[in-house]
């Protein structure tokens, strides 16, 4: 029997019907003759009310921040009513949960202090709760589950908020928490995102770090595939709100998703890829709305594509920063000292160019910028830019294909380009426009190279049934 780890998206344990959903999904899986480990995210938007109560209480306003508590309360006690017949147990330890974060809040709104320590604490209840309920939830409906804490068993360092997974550490509590439980025929269920440190104090990995967890989880555990379930029918040629008509996308190989994945796709988390590349499992991207789509398949090597590109992905929300040093450019440790800056705010670089006398870079937007623009003056000119996008387009060897820079600006001919890059990678050109052009320069580029889908590659079957 296979063993697959299955990832449930907080849209996919939303409410009652849609934790239902989940549990005959899961079902389907144990029938098939596999087994399962679960992985759920907290229920849609716990994460988002559990961030608002810490920053009230935060600021002293202790009643609002009980007030938030008290709805997400009354939210999960009537979740648990709806799933579970005689439910007082389980009301009882979600009340356990609360009268705990409570405390939590309270000793914060008297501190008026929150520390990402504090922040991890407060929003690990959404996962702890969500996963211990759907546990009790598949028991009901005939399925043996049982809860696992994800913090016995996803040690990371002590890094706050975007916490570092210790891997030899992890596949050795997978060995003592999960693989007794699967051997055993039961259902582990656990929750996303969060882990703790050596020392067993909560931590988390970073908003989306459910999915990484799911990834994780399947590298220690050596799966055969790792099911990512969500609301969408796999990864799409481009996003659905801007194009109508793009397609999903059957197959694509690890290195093309990672590209999407980083540079603004919101289907998998950036880090979701990297353990199961390195334990070459296959990853599944399926809609829990519709479970009888085959989704999305990630493999080590995908088909050959007589299409150039797989995928357009859009990040919105950039800046553009540009250092001007005619006399410095090339003295020795320039560069350096430039990227020590951004090190020293932790603010990742999404794409640099270089020029004789400058040096051009573009970071998300946030409010460190004018700080590190601040010490960036010290070594020379600077001036940034904000609401800017970047528009990324991913597909195999775009290096071999003659011509096909032109015929990219060609199609948006009529938007202007600030930055170009195709940089090491072989399967990104990536170039940053005015985020007002974004969705104009996406549907130039897809009508232009999705008019002849490849078939073996793309569900053209889905588009001519709704253009019939």
């Amino acid at each position: 029997m296979s063993l697959v780890v299955m990832k449930f998206g907080g849209t996919s344990v939303e409410d009652p019907a849609a934790i239902a959903r989940t549990a005959e999904i899961v079902a389907g899986r144990v029938a098939a003759g596999r087994k399962p480990v679960v992985v759920v995210s907290a229920m849609s938007k716990v994460t988002d009310q559990l961030l608002a109560s810490a920053a009230a209480a935060s600021r002293g306003d202790r009643t609002g921040a009980l007030a938030i508590s008290s709805r997400l309360r009354s939210r999960h006690r009537d979740t648990a009513a709806a799933l579970v017949r005689d439910c007082r147990a389980l009301q009882n330890a979600i009340d356990q949960e609360f009268d705990g974060l409570d405390e939590v809040l309270r000793g914060l709104a008297a501190i008026l202090e929150l520390t990402p320590r504090i922040s991890d604490l407060i929003v690990s209840y959404g996962e702890q709760l969500s996963s211990a309920m759907i546990a009790q939830a598949f028991r009901q409906r005939g399925l043996d589950g049982v809860h696992v804490d994800s913090r016995d068993v996803i040690i990371t360092d002590s890094q706050y908020q975007k916490a570092a997974p210790l891997d030899p550490l992890i596949e050795e509590r997978c060995a003592i928490h999960v693989r007794p439980h699967v051997d055993a025929g039961r259902v582990p269920v656990m929750g996303g995102f969060i882990g703790s440190n050596e020392a067993g104090i909560t931590t988390t990995l970073g908003r989306g770090g459910s999915d990484f967890t799911g990834a994780l989880i399947g590298r220690a555990m050596h799966a055969d595939a790792i099911e990512i379930w969500t609301d969408v029918n796999g990864i799409m040629t481009t996003d659905p709100r801007i194009c109508r008509d793009a397609l999903r996308v059957k197959v694509i190989s690890f290195e093309e998703a990672a590209e999407l994945a980083y540079f603004g796709a919101k289907v998998l988390h950036p880090a979701t890829i990297l353990p199961a590349v390195s334990r070459n499992i296959p990853v599944l991207v399926l809609n829990s709305r519709n479970p009888l789509n085959e989704g999305t398949r990630i493999t080590s090597l995908a088909p050959h594509c007589r299409s150039p590109f797989k995928c357009i992905a859009v990040k919105k929300k950039l800046t553009i920063i540009d250092v001007v040093a005619s006399r410095m450019l090339m003295t020795h440790g320039y560069l350096k000292a430039i990227f020590d800056i951004f090190d020293k705010y932790q603010c990742p670089v999404d794409m640099v160019s270089t020029s004789e006398v400058s040096v051009s870079l573009t970071v998300d937007s946030n409010d460190k910028l004018p700080a590190i623009a601040d010490e960036l003056s010290k070594l020379a000119d600077v001036k940034y830019e904000g609401q800017k996008a970047l528009v990324c387009m991913v597909g195999e060897d775009i290096r071999g294909q003659n011509g096909i820079a032109a015929q990219v600006f060609s199609a948006i001919r009529h938007v202007n380009v600030r930055m170009i890059s195709q940089g090491a990678s072989e399967i990104n050109m990536s170039f940053m426009i005015e985020e007002s052009d974004a969705e104009e320069a996406v549907r130039s580029l897809h009508a232009a190279f999705f008019v002849d889908p490849d078939p073996e590659v793309f569900d053209v079957e889905a588009r001519q049934t709704a253009t019939a």
